[in-house]
């Protein structure tokens, strides 16, 4: 791995904000984001990667390479839950199990976002369809989870249609809002995305800066009930992604040769989920606990992901 893209990913502005929030929890402070500033930061990221992602797009022809990418982004999100719940039921029930699974196997929107950040610092692009690739890989997951609870539990009477949970991960406001903005940015002419651009993409940095500081604050209140769960999630929370991301990293060569495309997949892929999935298995499988899978994805899996994970994803595929 080259040590000096780990150092520069270790300085990074947005990175240390994150570890700020996590210390400011620590030492008791009451520094906090307002939750309805919080909330507005989060719809504002998502809403600008989305159309700034269908901007490339629209200037990008569909190919068979662009359905390629999307057969193998939703492969990644089904194979990853089957196997990963397997694991995981030796040592959780099977609903948490298929909930940790479902976790793992789907993705995380804000992981993305700083991935794309990831690469502006080394001066790559990555194409604009990655973002439909993003929001189709969340639902899959959620659905291979579901299936494999009912298949494997005793408890007969989780009634919910995987229709109704099909429907409320394609509405959930994260997957709306990206997938919304990924429509209007590729509907959107140059002229017409050039008088927003300030909004899009001149801010959106230090967006991202704050944006981690209430997710270290959020982790850090967190941490405590994680490690009464045990050593193993631990370990499950770290190893699994980074064999997760290292392993698609390499594969990612036979859906696409372009470098930043295939660093967007083996974060993706080493991601996990802590919206969209939360949501979904309150109605599906109440009785899978989020005080064990929510802090496995935010305050384990994240940070070691933008702190280790990416510049070793990174430099496999340079490899």
């Amino acid at each position: 791995m080259n040590l000096n893209l780990l150092i520069e990913n270790l300085t990074n502005p947005a990175l240390l904000f994150f570890v700020l929030g996590i210390i400011a929890v620590l030492v008791k402070s009451d520094l906090q984001i307002p939750e309805g500033s919080s909330k507005f930061i989060s719809l504002y990221l998502l809403f600008a990667i989305g159309f700034k992602g269908g901007q490339e797009l629209a200037h990008s022809h569909f190919t068979i390479d662009i359905l390629w990418s999307i057969f193998f982004g939703v492969g990644i999100a089904l194979i990853i839950p089957l196997y990963c719940f397997f694991i995981l039921k030796k040592k959780y029930s099977i609903e948490n199990a298929g909930a940790i699974a479902a976790t793992y196997g789907s993705v995380s929107a804000v992981t993305f976002v700083t991935a794309v950040s990831f690469l502006e610092l080394q001066n790559f692009n990555f194409s604009g369809h990655m973002v439909a690739v993003m929001a189709l890989m969340e639902a899959p997951a959620i659905i291979v989870g579901v299936i494999l609870i009912r298949l494997f539990s005793n408890n007969n009477v989780l009634k919910t249609k995987l229709s109704t949970i099909v429907t409320h991960s394609f509405t959930n406001g994260s997957v709306l809002l990206i997938l919304g903005s990924l429509i209007i940015g590729l509907l959107a002419s140059d002229q017409q995305a050039l008088g927003i651009k300030p909004f899009t993409t001149d801010i959106f940095k230090g967006f991202l800066a704050l944006f981690l500081l209430d997710m270290g604050i959020v982790s850090g209140r967190k941490l405590g009930d994680f490690f009464k769960s045990g050593w193993f999630s631990f370990a499950f929370a770290v190893v699994i992604p980074l064999i997760n991301g290292s392993v698609v990293a390499y594969l990612s060569h036979f859906a696409t040769a372009d470098i930043g495309n295939r660093f967007i997949f083996a974060v993706l892929a080493a991601s996990a989920s802590y919206i969209a999935v939360p949501a979904a298995m309150k109605i599906a499988v109440p009785k899978a606990n989020p005080g064990i899978f929510l802090p496995m994805a935010l305050a384990v899996t994240f940070p070691f992901n933008i702190t280790f994970g990416m510049p070793i994803y990174f430099a496999i595929i340079q490899c």
